[in-house]
């Protein structure tokens, strides 16, 4: 859900990401859900803060009401159960489930540049096969 990858889950990247979730909330109630737990209070979740989350309401620290508590509960794992570094691998994984798009890219790249090998490959044997020429020629 971090579409700037920054590395923050910014307040329209969060309604973004709770709309997928099919639970939107009010641009007040996104702001209530970063303020709960943003630590460094720099208006966006950091991946420890988004793992605080998790931590609270594993604790019973959410209120009932609170968007991060259905957060918690919509999440596809239960920290409770796999612990942090499991939820740390998990989302880890996630990222790179997502950068596997950039793969494709990568891939364009790549054929692009042995192109340009191919290319620049060809120009040097025609130079060389007119150097040899020239010397056949004389």
């Amino acid at each position: 859900y971090d579409s700037g990858r920054d590395g923050y889950i910014d307040l329209m990247e969060l309604k973004l990401m709770m709309e997928k979730l099919g639970a939107p909330q009010t641009h007040l109630g996104l702001k209530n859900m970063i303020k709960e737990v943003d630590e460094d209070f720099d208006g966006k979740l950091s991946f420890r803060e988004f793992l605080l989350i998790f931590h609270k309401a594993a604790a019973g620290e959410l209120e009932e009401d609170s968007g991060l508590l259905t957060l918690a509960k919509l999440s596809e794992i239960d920290v409770s159960i796999e612990g942090v570094k499991g939820a740390k691998n998990f989302f880890e994984a996630k990222v790179q489930a997502l950068s596997s798009a950039s793969k494709f890219e990568a891939e364009i790249k790549a054929e692009q540049d042995e192109r340009k090998r191919e290319e620049e490959e060809r120009k040097h044997r025609r130079a060389a096969f007119r150097e040899l020429k020239t010397v056949f020629t004389q």
